[in-house]
């Protein structure tokens, strides 16, 4: 195939699978989208996928505005280990994740990690009360549309919430779909954080 018919059916399938985000699973009213639309998550299973450095695609590029109205580029922290979070204050598993995301943080940052959520198909109130309720002290987009999500699409989060660990130039080298905890994500920021 030629590069522009790969480049279009790589962005087919990010779409695909960030369409898949909204089409939702069986689940409670807790786990339904802003006003109990049909926004709801797809769950995880919690699985771990670690990508070869030969193999990582390239750097996505995602900007935006933050919950609180800042410009934020992911590009900004290139050079740094960075932990991407999507999630949504209606997301039942985000709210079981959140103290362990924020404790990996705590725990990394002097080594010049970054931690930054992507607030997915939220209200901004609601996401707000959320970072506030957890005490998450990392920046996250504000993702109402979806459009960040659509940068990852060589390697989609698929689910809310899904972690992505990007290396220090910026490439995906591991992903979480579903929640996950410390014991899951603290040794996969310390790998790597221990490359080369």
């Amino acid at each position: 195939m030629n590069p522009r018919t790969i480049a279009a059916a790589r962005a087919a399938a990010g779409a695909l699978a960030l369409g898949g985000l909204l089409a939702g699973c069986a689940g409670s009213s807790a786990d339904a989208g802003p006003g109990g639309g049909d926004n709801r998550f797809i769950g995880g299973d919690g699985n771990v996928q670690r990508i070869a450095a030969s193999a990582r695609a390239s750097t996505p590029s995602a900007s935006g505005k933050t919950l609180e109205g800042e410009d934020l580029a992911l590009s900004s922290f290139k050079g740094k280990v960075t932990v991407v979070n999507f999630w949504a204050s209606w997301c039942a598993p985000c709210r079981g994740e959140a103290p362990s995301l924020e404790q990996v943080y705590g725990q990394n940052k002097a080594e010049g990690v970054q931690f930054v959520g992507v607030d997915f198909k939220d209200a901004a109130e609601n996401a707000k009360a959320f970072q506030r309720k957890f005490k998450v002290t990392y920046p996250s987009f504000f993702d109402a549309d979806g459009q960040i999500g659509l940068a990852f699409r060589d390697v989609p989060p698929n689910a809310i919430p899904s972690t992505l660990v990007l290396d220090r130039q910026g490439r995906v080298a591991a992903r979480i779909i579903g929640a996950t905890t410390f014991s899951k994500l603290n040794p996969l920021v310390t790998e790597v954080l221990a490359e080369k």
